[in-house]
């Protein structure tokens, strides 16, 4: 098989590394951004860190701050014209997963004809233009976006958690800063840090896994199997914090050279439907849907144990397995992820939607890449377990 790899053109990882974004910058020749963030960012202050060095170094960098968590179609519209509106030359994201998301969905239409709709570029299309380069600057151990070649925005009219592949998703440069990541609340490393977690697991046992991203997959597994809890429980551990933002970049790179698979494809819907943060949804499928195809690829789940620190090269495939299975209920546990019931989601409403999420799961391409790919009365079955 041959593996299509790609990657930003730079990366710069480290402690501080915020404060070089206008050098960074200056080495591709851009000197117009626009920074995309949230509300959040905006009113706290927490964006002067990257606005700052900007304009020490003499730039004029705009804000668009209207970002919502799991951004729509609408948030896009309104940025492509607020980048349409200035003589920008590139956009920065910002932020968590959304913030990154929308900077990298706004160069996309922003590339087409006036009118296009976010929907059009979904997959199966290939989005590989973009109007202008992106550079991404996670402030969470999480999404990976600022190393991927995807975006996931909101069709307000369907609420359709819609899957945007391609070249013009990918970040020209990243800046990976773990020293962002201090004051971000428990709930969210938690939530942030699992989704990093199933994002170098599915990439590892996907069907279209390589040699080049199953290393980075065990790589970031290792990091973020050992560090998670640390990092949950002591907020302010350097070496725990410094260790999940590159376990969580290294498995945002894997994913985006390999595929996510039944847990990303099921997790959206929940995500549209209710308003579940991405990576709590997908905590709450992760032991049930890692049990559905454990069997199908148990060498690779038990290598991931291992990865992850739960099992031994001594262990047989299936005792590794099954401590896999363990750990992942044992994290949630810890880490207080609730199930679908347990946050409020009310049992007629939660069914009532099953028909139409386990299409739109199915829709999205994610669970053929499963080791075992379920049908939808599976996929229906799945969710039901789920809900607790």
């Amino acid at each position: 098989m041959t593996a299509t790899i790609v990657s930003p053109r730079l990366m710069r990882i480290g402690g501080g590394s915020v404060g070089q974004i206008a050098e960074v910058l200056g080495l591709f020749g851009l000197s117009r951004p626009l920074v995309v963030t949230d509300p959040w960012m905006l009113s706290s202050g927490t964006v002067d860190r990257c606005l700052d060095p900007l304009r020490a170094a003499g730039l004029d960098p705009a804000v668009f701050a209207e970002t919502v968590p799991d951004p729509t179609d609408t948030v896009i519209e309104a940025g492509v014209a607020a980048f349409r509106a200035g003589d920008y030359d590139c956009l920065i994201g910002f932020g968590g997963g959304s913030p990154m998301d929308t900077a990298k969905a706004i160069a996309i239409p922003a590339a087409a004809a006036p009118g296009q709709k976010m929907r059009e570029f979904k997959v199966p299309a290939q989005a590989d233009k973009a109007a202008c380069p992106v550079i991404c600057i996670p402030t969470t151990a999480g999404t990976g976006s600022e190393a991927t070649r995807f975006t996931v925005i909101t069709d307000t009219e369907t609420d359709e958690k819609m899957l945007i592949a391609g070249l013009g998703a990918l970040p020209l440069a990243a800046i990976v800063d773990y020293e962002l990541t201090y004051s971000v609340p428990q709930r969210t490393t938690a939530d942030t840090g699992i989704d990093s977690l199933t994002h170098a697991l599915e990439a590892y046992v996907s069907k279209r896994a390589n040699p080049h991203a199953d290393s980075l997959a065990l790589s970031a597994m290792r990091l973020i199997g050992r560090h998670l809890r640390i990092a949950y429980h002591q907020p302010k551990n350097a070496a725990a914090r410094e260790a999940m933002m590159l376990g969580a970049m290294q498995a945002g790179l894997a994913f985006s050279n390999s595929s996510v698979a039944l847990v990303h494809g099921m997790s959206r819907p929940i995500g549209a439907h209710f308003h579940v943060p991405h990576g709590l949804s997908n905590a709450m499928l992760l032991p049930a849907v890692t049990e559905f195809g454990l069997n199908d690829a148990l060498p690779r789940y038990a290598e991931a144990a291992r990865a992850i620190g739960v099992a031994t090269i001594e262990d047989a495939d299936q005792v590794a397995g099954s401590k896999l299975l363990e750990e992942l209920r044992a994290l949630n546990q810890e880490l207080g992820v609730p199930t679908p019931r347990g946050h409020g989601i009310g049992a007629a409403q939660w069914e009532g939607m099953l028909p139409l999420m386990a299409k739109q799961a199915l829709g999205s391409g994610s669970p053929a890449n499963n080791p075992r790919v379920p049908d939808e009365a599976q996929i229906i079955a799945l969710y039901r377990k789920v809900y607790g």
